[in-house]
Order: C-alpha cells, then sequence, then structure tokens
C-alpha cells in the first residue's frame, strides 16, 4: 500500500482503477479497499502529495491556492464570451491528492433535500442519502448543533467551528441579517431549513487543521509500513489518466503518463495498466468527461473533429450540462481591528513563519464566520420584472425550500491591494446565486494531444434571468453590511458598481470616522436605498463585467437516461459500456443550493456503497 510517484514494472494489472484522487475518489479507494483486502485498488492522481503540506493543513493559507503559480489547482479557460463582457473565464479546479477538498475555503454547506430530489434517480434521493451524508456516523465528526439523525459523529471527516472566531463582526451580521428577515438557524444544513443564516461550521478540526479526504481516508492506511488490513491499495501521484483502454464495449485498462508539471527534466512516458474489475473516473467535472471523450465515448462529431478513433459509444452528453455558481464579491471599509480580518497574513504585513513556529490560532481560521440561504420577498421578486416573477413563481415561490442565493462574508480583501488602496482591514461578502438556468460545455480539441487546449464555456449569464438574481442579491448584501455598526466605513471603490454621484446609490467612502447611528439596542437606524431603473442598469453592466467562479463547477456526465442527454445510469455506469463507472460531481444532473465539497463526499459515499454490492463485497 505505497503512495508512489512511479509504478514499479511488476504492476502490471489491478482490480480496480480510481482514475483521479480528488474529493470522491479518495473516498471510494478507501472504503473499497476497506471492504476487502484482497481486493487491490490503484488510484492515479495527477498531483502531487498533498501530505504534511502546511498551506493544505493550515485553513488561513488556503489563498496560495489561487495564485497562478500554484501547482494544487488545474485552471480551464473558457472561450470569450460575449454576455460577459467578451472576457475568458478562468476556472479552477483541485489539482492535488484530494482534490478541492485540499484547496478550498472549507465551508460546510449541504444540499436541501429539493436538490436531491430533484435528480430524479433511484437511490438517490434525499431521504435515500441521508445515511451517506451521515455515513452511519462516518462521514463526519460533527461539532455543532444540530439533530444526529442527520449529521455523523464518529467519522473521519471533521467538521466544527474551528478553533477561531472573529465574534464581532459574525455578531453583527446576524443580528443585521435579522433586521432584514432573515433569522439566525441552529442548523441550516439540516436539508430543510432555509431563508436565514447561522453561524459556519467548516471542514477544520476544533483544532484548527483542515479536514480533507486525502488525510481523513487515504493517508492513515499508507503510512502504515507493515501493510496492515490494507496490503493491496497502491495510490500513484503525479500521473495522469489519458484515456480507458476498451475490448468492445468493455473497459480494460487505462493508459496514463507522467504529469509533464513534475518532469519536466525527465522525458514523459505512456504506460498502461490493466484491470481485472472496474475502472472508475473520478477527475471531476472537467477531467472526467475530457478522459471518456479521449477514450472515444461521447458525441460522435464532437470527437471525429477532435480525430478520435475509434468511436466507442455515442453518448451526446457527454462535456454538456457544466455548471457552476455565478460569484460576486463586494468589499467594505471596516473599522475591525487587525485579528479580526485575514488583511495582515494575505498583505504580508505579519512574520507567517513566527506564526507557523507558534501555531498561532489565526492560523485555523478561514475567515468566513457566517453562511446564508436567502430567498427574496414577494415585492423584490416583482421589482425585477414580470419575466423574472414569471420565472420564479415557476421555480421557487411554491418550493420553500429552494433558496435563490447563498452569502458568505469574508473578513479580508480577498487578493493584492491594488496602488491607490490604503492597506487596513477589509470586509468582503461574497455571494452567489444558485440553480442557474445558463449551461456551459467543455470537450477535448485534439485526441493525441492531452495538453491541447479545451474548448470550454461557461455560458454564465447567458440567460437574463441570472443576471436578474444579481441585482437582487447586490442589493440585499450592501443593506446587511450598512446595518453592521461598529464595522462598516462605507464601499470600498472598484468593487462596487460605479453608481452616478447624484444617486441615492451612491457609493459611501468614507474614512473611518465614518459612524452609523444606532438605536439603543445598537441596530443601525439606516433606510433602505431606493435604486433607479439607471442604477439598475449599472448594476447589470458590473455583473456581467465581472462576475465569475465560484469553484463549484459540475455536471458535465450527468445522471439520467441517455435520451435525455444523461452519461452515466443511477448506478453511476456509463450507459452501454461495461466495467466503467464515474464517480465524482461530474455526475450532478442538476444544481445544488450549498458549497459543493459535502455533496462530492456524499457522491464518493453512495458511489462506494454501489461498487461494493456490484463487486460482491461486504457493504459497511
Amino acid at each position: 500500500m505505497p503512495l508512489y510517484t512511479q509504478l514499479p514494472d511488476e504492476i502490471e494489472k489491478v482490480d480496480v482503477i480510481v482514475a483521479g484522487g480528488g474529493t470522491a475518489g479518495c473516498i471510494v479507494a478507501a472504503r473499497l479497499s476497506e471492504a476487502d483486502p484482497a481486493l487491490s485498488v490503484l488510484v492515479i492522481e495527477g498531483g502531487r502529495n498533498n501530505a504534511d503540506d502546511p498551506s493544505i493543513a493550515h485553513p488561513l493559507l488556503f489563498m496560495a491556492h489561487l495564485a497562478p503559480t500554484s501547482d494544487t489547482t488545474l485552471l480551464y479557460t473558457g472561450r470569450a464570451e460575449p454576455q460577459i463582457g467578451g472576457r475568458k473565464l478562468t476556472v479552477p479546479a483541485g489539482g492535488i491528492l484530494g482534490g478541492g477538498s485540499s484547496v478550498n475555503m472549507m465551508q460546510y454547506t449541504r444540499a436541501q433535500r429539493h436538490d436531491w430530489d430533484s435528480w430524479k434517480a433511484e437511490g438517490w434521493s434525499a431521504d435515500e442519502m441521508i445515511p451517506y451524508l451521515k455515513k452511519a456516523s462516518w462521514l463526519e465528526t460533527y461539532v455543532g448543533p444540530g439533530r444526529t439523525d442527520i449529521h455523523g459523529d464518529k467519522g473521519p471527516i471533521a467538521v466544527s467551528e474551528g478553533n477561531y472566531v472573529a465574534k464581532r463582526s459574525q455578531d453583527e451580521f446576524i443580528k443585521a441579517a435579522a433586521q432584514l428577515g432573515y433569522p439566525e438557524h441552529v442548523d441550516l444544513q439540516d436539508l430543510d431549513s432555509n431563508n436565514g443564516v447561522q453561524r459556519a461550521r467548516r471542514f477544520v478540526s476544533a483544532e484548527g487543521l483542515r479536514s480533507d479526504t486525502a488525510h481523513a481516508y487515504l493517508h492513515p492506511k499508507l503510512k502504515d509500513e507493515s501493510g496492515g488490513n490494507n496490503p493491496n491499495l497502491h495510490v500513484l501521484v503525479q500521473s495522469q489518466v489519458t484515456r480507458v483502454l476498451f475490448e468492445g464495449q468493455k473497459a480494460v485498462g487505462v493508459e496514463y503518463r507522467g504529469n509533464p508539471k513534475f518532469q519536466q527534466n525527465t522525458p514523459v512516458q505512456v504506460r498502461s495498466i490493466r484491470v481485472e474489475k472496474m475502472v472508475i473516473l473520478s477527475a471531476g467535472t472537467f477531467g472526467t468527461p475530457l478522459i471518456l471523450e479521449r477514450s472515444g465515448v461521447g458525441d460522435a462529431a464532437i470527437l471525429d473533429a477532435a480525430q478520435v478513433a475509434p468511436l466507442v459509444a455515442h453518448i451526446p452528453g457527454v462535456g454538456r450540462n457544466y455548471q457552476d455558481h455565478h460569484l460576486m464579491t463586494y468589499t467594505y471599509k471596516t473599522a475591525l481591528d487587525p485579528d479580526e480580518t485575514a488583511d495582515a497574513v494575505i498583505a504580508g504585513r505579519v512574520d507567517m513563519g513566527e506564526l507557523l513556529r507558534t501555531n498561532a490560532p489565526i492560523l485555523g481560521w478561514n475567515a468566513q464566520d457566517v453562511t446564508c440561504k436567502l430567498r427574496p420577498s414577494d415585492a423584490e421578486v416583482a421589482a425585477l420584472g414580470p419575466e423574472f416573477q414569471a420565472a420564479y413563481e415557476r421555480d421557487f415561490k411554491h418550493n420553500e425550500n429552494k433558496p435563490l442565493a447563498m452569502m458568505a462574508p469574508a473578513n479580508a480583501f480577498p487578493g493584492p491591494l491594488t496602488p491607490d488602496m490604503t492597506p487596513g482591514q477589509y470586509y468582503t461578502v461574497s455571494a452567489f446565486t444558485v440553480y442557474p438556468y445558463s449551461r456551459g460545455d467543455v470537450h477535448i480539441t485534439h485526441a493525441a494531444d492531452p495538453d491541447a487546449p479545451v474548448d470550454f464555456a461557461t455560458d454564465f449569464l447567458a440567460d437574463p434571468l441570472d443576471v436578474q438574481k444579481h441585482v437582487w442579491v447586490y442589493k440585499k448584501q450592501r443593506e446587511i453590511a450598512r446595518r453592521m455598526p461598529s464595522m462598516y466605513r462605507g464601499e470600498l471603490p472598484g468593487t462596487h458598481p460605479p453608481f452616478a454621484a447624484d444617486s441615492a446609490a451612491a457609493l459611501l467612502t468614507g474614512d473611518e470616522s465614518t459612524v452609523l447611528p444606532t438605536d439603543n439596542d445598537g441596530r443601525a437606524v439606516v433606510a433602505d436605498i431606493v435604486y433607479t431603473p439607471e442604477d439598475d442598469a449599472v448594476i447589470e453592466r458590473w455583473v456581467r463585467d465581472r462576475v465569475g467562479t465560484t469553484w463549484h463547477s459540475l455536471g458535465t456526465c450527468a445522471m439520467r437516461p441517455l435520451e435525455r442527454g444523461g452519461v452515466v445510469d443511477s448506478r453511476l455506469g456509463v450507459h452501454g459500456l461495461g466495467r466503467l463507472k464515474v464517480a465524482d460531481l461530474s455526475i450532478a444532473p442538476e444544481n445544488v443550493a450549498a458549497n459543493t465539497a459535502n455533496t462530492a463526499m456524499a457522491i464518493g459515499e453512495r458511489a462506494a456503497d454501489i461498487f461494493i454490492q456490484e463487486l460482491g463485497l461486504r457493504s459497511l
């Protein structure tokens, strides 16, 4: 059960190959290995090992993974898209063992009951998924409020408040949201609660360390030098699966190569390895459809244009149905203290070496202390126009389980300061809309070259209704921020729409001496801003020019019938092909109102149980 950067020559075949060691792939491999120690399982991960990396272990350092030079993320750049100002969006994905769970912002939010039920797939309803969400108390080690029949409490993945919270801003945000009719929920992640706020729980241990699926599921087995109970679990890192090998319609192995990123001074070798029982693709929303297409599985016309031969299966849905949550961020000047934001760390104003040497508690913080799931009022819906109102009444109004948007304030400016910005303490509201109407796609362009550019379109905001959602979101998050009296000191120019100076919506850009009036209970006394149609047009243009990714990509190998654009069935088998499975967020046919890590983990647990059953092994 060693971890390799080069597979020994004597390993020529295994029982099961997991192509991709991401969030779900680590879970699948570990569960299969536990089910039968005699089963030989090989994980092939394109990224490097994540063990003992401080930037992964310490939550506050997650910003390192956003750097263009980071070797922990994969970057997928799309086509220029006119509906977003002609921009080419770049969407990151996890590119290291543990996948997104090793590099994300660690927010613990769960899909709604509606979300699982909307998949309309046997075995995947909300009630059927609850055992996998908690996996008989194995999925989570949950430290927080809420029902024990919904949350696990003995598992490998830690969920807690962590060891550090900026309490003042957390309390003020919650109080401000309540003024606007959004109450604090004890547990907003119980599948049924909605339209409120919660003190954040994160994939962070009570000691302040990230909890990712590689460390939680795989590394404990790999560190057992004696072989322990998992002698046939193998993990190969820094190697990329390029395609699945077939005999007829049956998967019989994979072809892989060393990742050129990590082998710049040595020739890249292409090897193949046989499989006796099952190939499981778990390379993510981008990687899995691209592997399928290079293998001859996908839309025949796209494969022909990319010179793929032979065609193994015409499955037009491969690479289609791409979805993400549409993200906007808005930053405010604040009167917060240096230990209440992450700005000093991000801007390099503190000695990082000293923080690490002393294991400073702030290292255990992801700077996001609140999470929200929000819906508009009837009046706010009507203000967005008749087309939006009709869509909302059709898709949301009568299903109170569905939020329209989510927010997560971050105590920091999320990036390097521009020359005109004064170093200080900032507060940023990350706001993203859920259930996008827009759908994108991702495809290969050349079969023989895995490094060839992908043909990728996000289609963000292609449907005008998605823009209208953000008009409402902008106004709502701003009203919450304006009601945080001991913190709010105005909007940071350049991070908000440039309203006209004579507009009632004009930005307040005062300095830290600007203090809001309060009542006897300490609540800000402010009236809602009244926006004109011209102001709304400014917001719309701002959103189109700046909307970005939330890293919540899913849907490109949808679990649907073939005739409805599906790629896999409810048992995760690729339609018409034997011994080939998919287990990652690409299978999600519809979107979820949540940060997607928890959904990926539940997919991994459910997938593992399916595969264990089909292999005739004991189901845990």
